[in-house]
């Protein structure tokens, strides 16, 4: 075994010293036939950087030709490019469908339905969308959409609860939970079997499929004390809303079995369930006369829980979206501005209407105007971020309606806001008169920095006075712990009015912010000049100072109220400018307003 290896290893030593040899001869050779072929080679190595850079200059060309076996590379074909887009837009199409046909088919009112599928393009789409969802937000103010996230809460409840056969959203059950929420009260009978009938559907006992009753205390739009049946005639899980309260009786059609007390008592027969052309099919018993009077309630109750929840104002919704108005119903706008945190300013907004443009009807002898006011704020970029719509009523004694034409009716809402530029609609309609009116007007929510000295809009109000303790913050006009009812100017340039009455007060009304507070006494050092001038005679005709040295315990924030009698002033145009000058921070601010005396 040693000697065979010894005598291969001699062999391969033999056999690369002859390919030594050969490769020798041929070098020689080479340079025997082109003694230049050392100078070339010099000359190749100084080529090589240019070489190197064609080489480079390759590259892309290599990589073109690596990217066509690459398919995320790969150049797309005219035609291929299409059947992508095509492919892409199906499946957005699929993602707004679902949204239609899915996620809000029971909210989505028909008005709302049509103009989504009039969209032409998927940023439209998205932008109806998010202000489907604003419209129906009770805090547009926070970043959470309270009803949004319910709805989507009570639709992940009804897939998991009621489904049967099909996804739990789609069955009667699932769709009246979804639209009016979790009934007030449930009697369910899961298994069916005896029941004792209620008077009002017979009396007497039978036995029934399974079924359950819902009962809601209130549901807006539809009434009180509203009872939904489901029942189960198949036994199969699949409960559907029925009308005919009879559906559940499983001895319906057996004869002589489940009789009512009628039935019973032999003062009717089964027969006559089938024989009459009612919605239900009831044997009869006390209550059956009382039973048919209602079965138009019963259907029109139906009816209503079939729709989805109704806009309230619609028609002042798309007068607000309008331009035009014809027979337009006159009204004034106010807002003003109180500073509530760093982030949020409390806008007040008033709306008053003479009484002279509102259509009273006699109520019982009662003269009764009806006003529906509807308003929505929204960004420049027009999403909404606060609506808000309520019904005005005014009455006035029969006798007494000549003599208050000329006064007012006065609206207020406050609405909480970040700082910003807005966009403000007021929609109004005259209920008895038919007459509409649109407003608009750009705001401006100012932002109260921390470090700067401010006031809120002085306001310059017809009445002024505190409220009770338990008042404070809510209600009508009321600010902090004041009852402030502005006097709005009119829409033609004028100054709000006074009439010159010895019971006529003007007030007025202001914040002042961020007072600097002194370090040792912990209090601020401010003035506050009032002067009233006359505009026809540039006359100053009230000044007063006062100083926060004599207006007790204050701190960086301080109310200002002041009220003058009209009856003191002479007919005229006047001005109230309130100046602020801050001892400690060495700031000084004056708001003014101008107001009239007739």
């Amino acid at each position: 075994m040693f000697r065979v290896s010894s005598y291969q290893a001699v062999l391969r030593t033999l056999l690369v010293s002859v390919g030594l040899l050969a490769c020798a001869a041929f070098t020689q050779g080479q340079a025997a036939q082109n003694p230049a072929n050392q100078n070339e080679g010099e000359q190749k190595a100084a080529a090589q950087p240019a070489s190197d850079a064609a080489a480079a200059a390759q590259t892309p060309a290599s990589a073109q030709a690596a990217a066509a076996e690459d398919p995320l590379k790969r150049q797309t074909t005219e035609k291929q490019r299409k059947k992508n887009e095509r492919g892409l837009k199906q499946e957005l199409s699929k993602t707004y469908k679902k949204w239609l046909e899915e996620d809000v088919v029971y909210i989505i009112t028909d008005e709302e339905r049509q103009a989504f599928k009039q969209l032409s393009n998927d940023e439209e789409r998205d932008n109806f969308i998010e202000a489907f969802w604003q419209r129906r937000d009770p805090t547009p103010d926070t970043e959470e959409n309270e009803y949004k996230e319910e709805h989507y809460q009570r639709i992940a409840y009804a897939n998991e609860h009621f489904a049967a056969g099909v996804p739990g959203w789609k069955t009667d059950r699932g769709r009246i939970y979804i639209v009016f929420g979790k009934p007030d009260e449930i009697e369910s009978h899961p298994s069916g079997g005896t029941y004792e009938r209620p008077i009002e559907e017979g009396g007497g006992e039978t036995s029934t499929f399974p079924f359950e009753d819902w009962r809601y205390r209130y549901i807006e739009g539809i009434g009180q004390e509203v009872i939904i049946e489901f029942v189960d005639p198949c036994m199969c899980g699949e409960f559907h809303m029925t009308l005919d309260r009879s559906e559940k009786d499983a001895l319906l059609m057996t004869p002589n079995a489940g009789l009512t007390l009628y039935e019973q008592m032999g003062m009717s027969n089964k027969a006559a369930r089938f024989q009459g052309n009612g919605l239900e099919r009831l044997g009869a018993g006390p209550d059956s006369s009382m039973v048919q009077a209602k079965e138009f309630d019963r259907l029109e109750q139906f009816a209503k829980l079939q729709a989805a929840p109704a806009v309230k104002f619609a028609d002042l919704t798309e007068e607000v979206n309008s331009k035009v108005i014809l027979n337009p119903m006159p009204f004034d706008v106010r807002s003003d501005f109180v500073k509530v945190t760093s982030d949020t300013v409390l806008v007040p907004v008033t709306i008053q209407m003479k009484n002279r443009d509102i259509t009273f009807v006699n109520k019982d002898g009662i003269q009764r105007g009806t006003v529906n006011i509807f308003a929505r704020l929204t960004t420049l970029t027009g999403k909404v971020v606060q609506t808000f719509e309520d019904t005005v009523q005014v009455d006035v004694p029969a006798e007494l309606l000549p003599r208050t034409a000329e006064n007012a009716s006065v609206y207020w809402k406050a609405l909480p806001m970040r700082a910003g530029r807005y966009k403000l609609y007021v929609a109004v309609k005259d209920v008895n008169g038919d007459r509409k009116g649109i407003w608009s007007r750009s705001i401006v929510v100012p932002e109260f920095s921390d470090d700067k000295l401010a006031t809120s809009t002085l306001i310059v109000a017809d009445d002024m006075e505190p409220v009770p303790t338990k008042a404070i913050g809510t209600g009508m006009f009321v600010i902090g712990t004041t009852k402030v009812r502005p006097r709005v100017a009119p829409a033609d340039g004028k100054p709000a009015l006074f009439k010159r009455d010895k019971d006529q007060k003007l007030n007025f009304w202001m914040q002042v912010y961020n007072l600097g507070v002194d370090e040792k006494t912990h209090k601020p050092s401010a003035t506050f000049e009032y002067n009233i001038t006359n505009l026809a005679t540039n006359k100053q005709v009230v000044q007063k100072t006062e100083s926060t040295d004599t207006m007790g315990n204050l701190g960086e924030q301080v109310t200002l109220q002041k009220s003058i009698v009209a009856a003191n002033l002479q007919p005229g145009t006047y001005k109230i400018e309130i100046k602020v000058n801050d001892n400690i921070s060495k700031q000084t601010i004056d708001p003014s307003a101008v107001f009239a005396v007739e």
